[in-house]
């Protein structure tokens, strides 16, 4: 077994050294924290930039109705025709121009906004709200009923349903299904691509040395099975090397990203309150007043952040990685083994992945419904087990069921590796030979 150890740290060397490991390294954080951060950065500054926008109103019943705000400035004209003004808005310093016909109230498209750019969907959001809560009030006080806003308000209703979740020690737990469904896809489709990603590199650096004709030399004092796990364990290693510094160097760089653009986030609540530069960071318009009970709510999202397992999590993660990745590397493996290059793997490749697309596929359905048969079978074959399982772990699995899977994938991928170590035996020293099915199943067969 020393002869594994070595060919491990050949493996893990050799690719840590690549500058393709290095570039990634360094970009892979970069970028997966520019998608975090940059994002909520728009979001958040998009719409900083004045607009004044004029407003025809052909019923004159509208005047003054939709509010300003700190970015949308709105200047009623009287006496204007839509024609003369639409052509030359932007001689008048206008963004747009808003048109609301004397229709509006029985013809919802009756209310037309020109501008040579795409208006923000919060600004055709702050005015529709605005015309369609005064026209509601139009009618309403139609009615003649006495102390009507008195009584709006009074029945106004908001409900937020929390949940709770009962362990089977009776305990209460509340969970956010919105915040535990976006962790379960992010720990699934995770898996999916590293199993794919460093799974394909197997294949690769099989082909390579097969080609190159450098197996030759090593097969004559190592064993076929021992360079085969060598070369599985020791990617997997890169693989897992590469995980801690993307998950650590994208931690730091979103908390160093978030302090700079968004000091608020570091203050606390009397700060917040208290300080009167923390709207000017955010466009009014896009934010809606918010109430004591949305305020509860957006605090209960963070709230139930602590209570995900993360170390459970991790733990499953790391554990589906190791087993899912090791499963269908040896199936990489042998495939590299069977061919003689890169093309010819197609005919195989099918196989080994539709398993995994497969798997993608379930995961919507599991995250929606992740006590489905559908969603209980995939996460217990082996197959799919590493990216569906995972998907289901943050809403809470039985541990039997999860024993069951993780004991499945191991027996499974002894199982391939078995296998994989038999095609792998005979194919390795196989040169300028087109292989088919029935060539690997005879291998397969061989004592």
């Amino acid at each position: 077994m020393s002869k594994v150890g070595l060919i491990i740290k050949r493996e893990y060397i050799t690719r840590v050294r690549k500058r393709s490991f290095i570039i990634m390294s360094v970009l892979g954080p970069i970028i997966f924290a520019a998608f975090m951060v940059i994002p909520a950065w728009m979001a958040m500054s998009e719409d900083q930039e004045v607009k004044k926008i004029a407003i025809v109103d052909s019923s004159s019943l509208f005047m003054n109705v939709i509010p300003e705000t700190e970015y949308l400035k709105f200047d009623y004209l009287f006496n204007t025709r839509l024609n003369d003004i639409k052509d030359n808005f932007k001689e008048g310093g206008y963004y747009g121009v808003l048109y609301i016909s004397h229709i509006v109230a029985y013809e919802p498209n009756s209310v037309i906004f020109y501008s040579d750019k795409q208006p923000s969907l919060a600004t055709k959001m702050h005015i529709s709200k605005a015309i369609e809560e005064y026209i509601r009030n139009q009618k309403l006080k139609a009615y003649e009923i006495e102390d009507l806003d008195a009584i709006l308000k009074s029945v106004k209703t908001r409900i937020n349903v929390r949940t709770i979740k009962l362990t089977d020690a009776g305990k209460e737990k509340e969970s956010n299904t919105g915040l535990v469904m976006i962790v379960g896809y992010a720990g699934g489709f995770l898996i999916y691509i590293f199993i794919f990603f460093f799974g394909a590199q197997v294949m690769r650096g099989v082909i390579e040395e097969k080609v190159n004709r450098i197996i030759e030399i090593v097969m004559s004092s190592v064993k076929p099975f021992e360079l085969m796990m060598g070369k599985i364990i020791g990617i997997a290693m890169v693989g897992l090397s590469q995980f801690l510094i993307w998950m650590i160097s994208t931690f730091l760089l979103v908390s160093i990203a978030s302090t700079l653009l968004f000091p608020e986030l570091s203050m606390s609540p009397t700060e917040r309150v208290v300080s009167h530069d923390i709207m000017s960071t955010v466009p009014v318009q896009t934010q809606p007043e918010v109430s004591s009970e949305e305020m509860a709510e957006i605090m209960s999202v963070f709230s139930n952040l602590k209570n995900i397992n993360f170390g459970v999590m991790l733990g499953s993660f790391l554990f589906y990685f190791l087993g899912g990745y090791l499963l269908y590397a040896a199936m990489f493996a042998s495939i590299g083994a069977a061919v003689d290059n890169e093309t010819d793997t197609q005919q195989f490749m099918l196989p080994v992945t539709i398993p995994l697309i497969l798997a993608l596929f379930v995961l919507i359905s599991a995250i929606n419904n992740p006590d489905s048969s559908l969603a209980f079978w995939f996460s217990i074959i082996p197959f799919t087990s590493p990216v569906v399982m995972m998907a289901r772990i943050p809403f809470g699995v039985p541990f039997w069921e999860v024993l069951l899977s993780m004991t499945l994938l191991i027996i499974t991928f002894l199982g391939m590796t078995w296998i994989a170590a038999k095609v792998y035996r005979t194919g390795i020293l196989m040169y300028g030979k087109k292989v088919n099915y029935r060539e690997i199943w005879k291998w397969i067969r061989y004592s």
